[in-house]
């Protein structure tokens, strides 16, 4: 099998983990990490050395040295880079969100049909354990809540997006694949506290089967919680994504009997890649697409329209 060659563009806090999973996964998946980019000369170089690799300040001196990248550079960049190593022919895995509108998306999504490349996107926790155990438990949602709260960490960007395009998306592309529906409604509030963009922020939207999806996100709140309950008609299941553990509450004739899933703990970053790798090899669609990108980003930005409406 030839070794695919990979590289990331970005080696901040997160390109970071994307540099040392892809140097533990050489041997593993036939791959060779070809290097690491990042603008700041002593960080993509101190990277490199950590992960015994190469390093760049310009990602175009790889655009000849690379088969797959994963693009973790802030967001109102994503679209232009993803653009050049699309065109060159190289497979992109592009952190979350895919772009900061729509029609980059389009753009991205309609050039990788057309030369038929992978985009993957980088929601996460698709790959989490405590999702994939509550699988077999899943029947029909009918109310659905999240928090996803936490401080503003030195080393995370915050910047360049809100709290809703940098956390709440997440819990906006898991609850999307469980509801397979379309909006039908969407309440928002948000308030900036310590950055120019919503700190916090509170919704509730409407689907056209009639579920209903509570999210709360923060980056102001002291104590981390990121927690996810789905309510269907005689159970009710909890995700607890921090400590990788979901639990089961079904009606029973004692009332609620609470059952703790049993969960193979994983690093969901290896999977992901893991994933991304296999995908490029057998040109399968990934978990998460540039379409599954698309849908989360369009939501969030209808929630920040709403949002922006009741400030």
């Amino acid at each position: 099998m030839n070794k695919l060659r990979v590289a990331v563009i970005g080696a901040g806090h997160l390109g970071a983990f994307h540099a040392r999973v892809y140097s533990t996964l050489e041997k593993k998946c036939a791959i060779s990490f070809a290097g690491v980019c990042d603008v700041k000369k002593d960080r993509a170089k101190e990277t490199a050395k950590k992960y015994n690799t190469d390093y760049f300040t310009n990602y175009h001196e790889l655009l000849d040295k690379v088969d797959a990248v994963s693009i973790v550079v802030p967001t109102h960049l994503h679209h232009a880079v993803a653009r050049d190593f699309l065109r060159a022919g190289i497979h992109v895995l592009i952190e979350k969100p895919i772009t900061k509108t729509l029609e980059e998306a389009d753009e991205l999504i309609r050039l990788a049909e057309k030369k038929d490349l992978i985009i993957q996107v980088g929601h996460i926790e698709r790959f989490n354990s405590a999702v994939r155990a509550i699988e077999p438990f899943l029947k029909k949602p009918r109310f659905i809540e999240c928090q996803r709260l936490g401080a503003i960490k030195k080393k995370k960007r915050v910047k360049d997006v809100g709290v809703v395009l940098d956390l709440m998306i997440h819990d906006i592309d898991i609850i999307l694949g469980l509801v397979n529906s379309r909006v039908k409604h969407i309440e928002a509030f948000g308030l900036s506290t310590v950055s120019d963009h919503e700190d916090i922020a509170n919704v509730r939207v409407t689907f056209q089967n009639n579920v209903i999806a509570d999210i709360t996100a923060s980056r102001v709140t002291k104590e981390e919680t990121r927690k996810l309950r789905i309510f269907q008609e005689d159970s009710y299941l909890l995700l607890d994504y921090m400590h990788h553990e979901s639990f089961l509450f079904k009606r029973s004739d004692k009332g609620l009997e609470k059952t703790k899933l049993r969960i193979r703990k994983k690093d969901a970053l290896k999977i992901e890649l893991k994933s991304f790798i296999d995908c490029v090899r057998t040109g399968k669609k990934p978990l998460v697409s540039g379409i599954e990108g698309r849908q989360a980003l369009s939501v969030a930005l209808d929630i920040l329209d709403k949002i922006n409406s009741n400030s």
